[in-house]
């Protein structure tokens, strides 16, 4: 085959996605060979030259400054013989909002460049099937799509799950993911390279450590890592909402409870407006405030009405309900054992809460709650 007749690497990743989204449950084979083509690595260079991170260097002087054709061609000459090695990463602290420390980690130049590379691949294949309602580290979505997303779906819910898994990404089983990728990616070589990334350790105060699990944060390729990690959660979750939706009583727009409250509060605003003495008044406007808070606590779906909204970014994630506390606490038990026996990750006990809708929640650096649409409105 001639040179000319070969296709961009960009097409092939194009060709690629769009395979992926057709047949959702395609086996992929001989990945490797894309990484020993050359364009690829000068659109991966393209794409990290314009970070502003591209000349931090790692635990080597290598950085972007170096790159060249020949840079590529040796690379590749490394890869082809099998001679490509992970450097270790260069560890820093970053300080988080609530004063501690996140740790992250800096590749040197090449394995950026190589991770770029892997990351486009893995793109193409993951993301035309990963979730809806996963919005972290993805193309064309954000916090705020995320809550735009939000905003529609948990309409109506009664409560909320807060979900916090506890030191997420630092915790990623290695043997767990290499076996998702391999349920899916047929070629030995390419997964051999990515579990170089993962066992390369790190450089702390001129000491180095051992990786035993985790995807260190401030790897190109770690992000996407995650996303296919955690893509069974997300499917998990789905599973759990079939499962417990339920149409309940058509014939009912609102629960009677919620009725009820309402129309005594109808008749009590009602009163307020007629009545001219000041004590009576008084006494009525702290009877509708009571009557108020009451039916903010009930839900409006139907009697026997269920169903689960759910949003994640990147490990942060929050599921709506419209139910009973108790299918709260059920629904997060079962994501607790299977987040520990599927997936090495603890559930955080303290921090995953199950909160009613009326009171706010913080996500994604937002307070969320479900608005009454139906409350009085103060008077001027």
């Amino acid at each position: 085959m001639s040179e000319s007749s070969i296709k961009p690497t960009a097409e092939v990743l194009e060709r690629i996605y769009q395979n992926s989204e057709i047949h959702p449950n395609e086996r992929f084979t001989r990945l490797f060979r894309y990484l020993e083509r050359e364009d690829i690595y000068f659109k991966a260079y393209q794409k990290l030259y314009a970070n502003k991170g591209a000349l931090t260097k790692g635990i080597n002087d290598d950085t972007a400054d170096g790159f060249s054709e020949q840079y590529v061609l040796d690379l590749i000459a490394d890869l082809k013989e099998g001679r490509y090695k992970a450097t270790p990463v260069r560890r820093e602290y970053i300080l988080k909002k609530n004063g501690k420390y996140r740790p992250l980690g800096i590749p040197s130049f090449r394995d950026k460049l190589l991770q770029e590379a892997v990351r486009m691949i893995l793109e193409s294949i993951y993301e035309p099937i990963f979730d809806d309602r996963s919005h972290g580290f993805r193309p064309k979505r954000s916090c705020h799509t995320a809550l735009y997303y939000m905003k529609a779906a948990f309409r109506g819910s009664a409560w909320f799950i807060e979900g916090d898994i506890h030191a997420c990404f630092d915790c990623i089983d290695h043997d767990v993911l290499l076996k998702m990728l391999s349920e899916k990616i047929k070629d030995s070589r390419f997964i051999n390279i990515i579990r170089e990334f993962l066992k390369a350790g790190y450089v702390e105060d001129w000491k180095y450590n051992i990786t035993y699990s985790g995807c260190p944060q401030g790897g190109i390729v770690s992000p996407i890592l995650a996303n296919i990690y955690l893509d069974a959660l997300d499917k998990k979750v789905r599973e759990i909402e079939e499962r417990f939706y339920r149409k309940g009583n058509a014939s009912g727009k609102i629960s009677k409870e919620y009725a009820r409250l309402s129309n005594k509060l109808s008749r009590l605003k009602t009163r307020i407006d007629r009545t001219e003495d000041a004590n009576l008044r008084g006494k009525l406007l702290e009877e509708y405030r009571e009557v108020r808070h009451a039916r903010d606590l009930v839900s409006t779906i139907p009697e026997g009405s269920k169903s689960l909204a759910y949003v994640r970014y990147a490990d942060d994630w929050l599921i709506g309900i419209k139910g009973s506390m108790e299918d709260c606490i059920a629904i997060k038990k079962e994501i607790g054992e299977f987040l520990g026996k599927e997936l090495k990750l603890e559930l955080s006990e303290e921090k995953t809460k199950i909160t009613h809708s009326a009171n706010k929640v913080r996500f994604l650096g937002y307070d969320v709650r479900v608005r009454r649409i139906q409350t009085a409105k103060k008077k001027s």
